[in-house]
């Protein structure tokens, strides 16, 4: 595995995280609405006796289950990086994939904060992934 390949499993994880947390949203949203009465039909209570919002509360539960396994993850890898930024010697580089892989910024954004190039940030995030430790 390559540096940039162990590096954006990081930012992979918290894509995905953020995407669960929508879902979750979205499943919390369909089970706190209120379904009237459709008088129109039939009632078969033996069908589906349970109302409407019963059915997405174990799909809340799973996904929150889902969600802290997925956060317990993120918490570990982001530990290992941090490790492995920890030994590098040269801030700049730490600073550069820092602002990558940990707060997900943009290279111009980097640039900014650095008060550099684009140019300069490429280089120095280049030289960056040839000397960061990839933990075993």
């Amino acid at each position: 595995m390559t540096a940039k390949e162990f590096l954006n499993q990081a930012y992979r994880l918290n894509e995905l995280i953020a995407s669960n947390v929508e879902e979750l949203e979205r499943l919390r949203d369909l089970a706190v609405r209120i379904t009237g009465i459709n008088y129109g039909e039939r009632v078969q209570s033996s069908r589906d006796p349970d109302p409407p919002f019963i059915r997405y509360l174990d799909d809340i539960r799973e996904m929150e289950k889902k969600l802290q396994r997925e956060l317990c993850e993120l918490v570990e890898l982001k530990k290992q990086i941090t490790g492995s930024l920890e030994k590098m010697e040269d801030r700049e580089e730490r600073l550069v994939l820092t602002y990558r892989y940990f707060d997900n910024r943009t290279w111009e954004q980097i640039a900014s904060l650095l008060n550099v190039s684009d140019r300069t940030v490429h280089r120095v995030h280049a030289s960056a992934l040839r000397n960061f430790p990839i933990p075993d």
